[in-house]
């Protein structure tokens, strides 16, 4: 019997999507779509070998979830699809988009039935409307709508991707080089998942679970004569700074690390290493941004941060409202959802020395509710 092996795509950027979380995140109750996904292909067939290609920044976050292979993806599918042969002796392969969730048994099986040496097979769907062409009515019984997942012989695609030529898909890359393409019946419900206003096309999404996800950071930073002080994104009147790589900011820093480890991304010295120049006296308000901006697109938008600064001097309740402000037009959320503690050390231990500040800091997660979105646009389109 011919071995046959998986690649889940799921390494895009959803540029496309319109939404600040990507596509392979949008969570089903408690798991990520990639993961849902590739546990219901992983039940229908017992396949040889099974990989995941991802994005860099979401590489470890992934391995958390499953023990199957990742890879890093490329700068385009088909990059990343060779990168994931690489890794394949079966004979075949099947290989879906994430854009293809709903995915069904019936599919992978015809695919598996109708597979052939050198060949690839691909689902497809006939038109039922009325279609044009550079302005012109065409024969709409010559057009098909290929769909994916595609069945492909491993040796043969391995050939076709060394091309210089770039393919869209598996059957394309066949067709090309004249060999085998094999169509099958494909489904409505595998619509693929491009635009948000796709997401009311897909029967098999499930809601995100009502589930909130609890941070933690601290940090501490000494004191620096000479150099500016900023603390949660505001420049405090001071003779000093704090002695750091960066700014030094070390509220945006605790901060930072609370939404990581909310979103188990790490912490902030994976992101932004200490020894690297590219980092050298950076503004950490950018930082948090692209931290922001991070932990959205897997899946997450922020609840509420709470922030505890310990310091005997500066005196930090003249700057607490700036602070809230700044942070939460960082964040994207409201004033009420950023809170901001003061406390002394009372002359104690080297804050009480006035030798520096630490800064302790939650943070709480929930799933991005993208179901409220396939509703809003299920309303607008009722008014119309």
């Amino acid at each position: 019997m011919s071995s046959i092996s998986l690649v889940l795509l799921a390494a895009g950027d959803s540029t496309r999507f319109g939404l600040a979380t990507k596509k392979q995140w949008l969570y089903q109750e408690d798991k990520p779509l990639w993961l849902t996904l590739l546990e219901r292909l992983q039940n229908i067939y017992s396949f040889e070998k099974v990989i995941v290609v991802a994005n860099t920044q979401e590489l470890s976050l992934m391995q958390r979830f499953s023990s199957v292979t990742f890879i890093q993806g490329g700068n385009s599918r088909q990059e990343s699809l060779r990168n994931a042969l690489e890794k394949i002796e079966s004979d075949f392969v099947i290989v879906n988009d994430i854009a293809r969730a709903c995915v069904s048994e019936e599919v992978i099986l015809r695919l598996i039935e109708h597979a052939k040496p050198s060949g690839c097979v691909a689902p497809a769907l006939k038109l039922s409307d009325t279609c044009y062409f550079d302005g012109k009515p065409i024969d709409r019984e010559k057009l098909l709508r290929i769909q994916t997942p595609q069945l492909s012989c491993v040796t043969t695609l391995k050939e076709l991707l060394e091309s210089a030529a770039e393919f869209t898909d598996e059957s394309s890359a066949f067709y090309s080089a004249n060999k085998d393409v094999i169509f099958i019946e494909g489904t409505q419900e595998a619509h693929k998942l491009t635009y948000k206003e796709d997401l009311k096309l897909l029967p098999c999404l499930k809601a995100p679970a009502n589930m909130a996800k609890n941070g933690f950071g601290i940090d501490i930073h000494s004191f620096e004569e000479g150099k500016p002080m900023v603390l949660a994104g505001v420049a405090i009147e001071s003779s000093f700074g704090f002695k750091a790589h960066s700014d030094g900011d070390v509220a945006i820093h605790a901060l930072i690390d609370a939404l990581l480890g909310a979103s188990s991304l790490g912490d902030i010295g994976e992101l932004f290493p200490d020894n690297d120049p590219t980092f050298k006296g950076a503004d950490s308000k950018e930082l948090l941004q692209k931290v922001a901006t991070l932990v959205k697109s897997v899946g997450y938008q922020i609840v509420h941060c709470d922030l505890t600064i310990v310091a005997q001097t500066p005196k930090i309740s003249p700057y607490k409202k700036q602070m809230q402000s700044t942070l939460a037009e960082i964040l994207e959320i409201g004033v009420s959802a950023i809170n901001i503690k003061a406390t002394t050390a009372e002359k104690l231990g080297f804050i009480g020395r006035e030798e520096g500040v630490a800064v302790y800091a939650t943070a709480t997660l929930n799933y991005y509710r993208w179901d409220r979105i396939e509703k809003s646009l299920e309303k607008k389109e009722k008014r119309r």
